[in-house]
């Protein structure tokens, strides 16, 4: 297995990534200035982070709906925690969208005055692990040969994103300082027009049905994958050199942990959930069966 800290620093007790990491940038976070209007998704990694970049690329911009416009949507909603060099976050036009897997603690103080909106995606964390167990392979970052090299890894929280179940744990914990909306991504898998409807409702936004239908077909996770704007192909290739189609994009689906973990793993992973997620109040589901 890999030193992590080739890969990952930690800051503040979160690690980060380190190539393109700005550390003068980390160090203002807290003062960097929130406008009313500034919406930021918030995730764990592989949680649906590239999903709700493109649904709110489709509920913003018209351009993007019509595709009249071939911008990327990580362009419209940059990682907050990686500014690139070209673009200046003060000068960007309202209202601005965010992608961040910030914990609570990090974010800009800003935010707790509850005018900005946050949405923060949740995923249940054995599709998690499985997913970012792939992932890993691939991109830079602390690579674990098998599953249960990267569970050990996971469940010490020393990966991208840090400790699973301090970063849900902790904006769920601090919701009443924020003006924050919660969505299970396996919600959005299963009925995926409510849970846009949903959102639309949270962040004030209307749109025509004919609007709404396209929102919806768009963001389905397999038109998103052939989407070259959303499905992170060009970036793959230009920053990392990685030239596999739809690598970010594998396969979303709910219960693909089962083609991966032993009975013996299942066990000592639901033994760790239950004792640190004991009382914790967001339901979870684990399987496309289950209601």
């Amino acid at each position: 297995m890999e030193d992590i800290d080739s890969f990952l620093f930690k800051f503040k007790g979160y690690y980060f990534l380190r190539p393109g990491l700005d550390i003068g940038f980390l160090e203002t976070l807290n003062d960097f200035e929130i406008r009313e209007d500034d919406v930021f998704i918030v995730t764990y990694p592989k949680s649906g982070t590239i999903w709700f970049q493109q649904i709110l690329n489709l509920i913003y911009f018209d351009e993007h709906r019509k595709s009249t416009e071939n911008l990327e949507t990580i362009l419209r909603v940059p990682y907050f925690q990686y500014p690139d060099q070209n673009t200046d976050f003060v000068k960007r036009p309202s209202p601005r969208l965010f992608t961040t897997h910030l914990p609570y603690y990090l974010v800009p103080s800003g935010l707790k005055n509850k005018k900005a909106k946050i949405i923060y995606v949740y995923r249940n964390p054995k599709d998690i692990m499985c997913s970012y167990f792939h992932f890993s392979k691939k991109m830079p970052l602390p690579a674990a040969t098998t599953i249960e090299e990267f569970m050990k890894l996971f469940l010490e929280g020393k990966v991208l994103g840090s400790l699973w179940f301090d970063h849900i744990k902790g904006w769920y914990e601090h919701k009443s300082l924020f003006n924050i909306e919660f969505m299970m991504y396996e919600e959005l898998k299963k009925d995926l027009r409510g849970s846009i409807l949903k959102i639309c409702k949270f962040l004030g936004k209307e749109l025509s049905d004919e609007d709404m239908d396209t929102v919806v077909s768009q963001a389905m996770f397999e038109n998103m994958k052939l989407d070259p704007r959303a499905n992170y192909d060009n970036i793959l290739k230009d920053q990392f050199g990685i030239q596999e189609k739809g690598h970010f994009l594998r396969k979303g689906t709910i219960g693909d942990w089962k083609n991966y973990m032993t009975v013996e793993q299942n066990e000592r992973f639901d033994k760790i959930f239950q004792k640190n997620m004991k009382d914790f109040p967001l339901k979870f589901i684990w399987d496309m069966n289950e209601e």
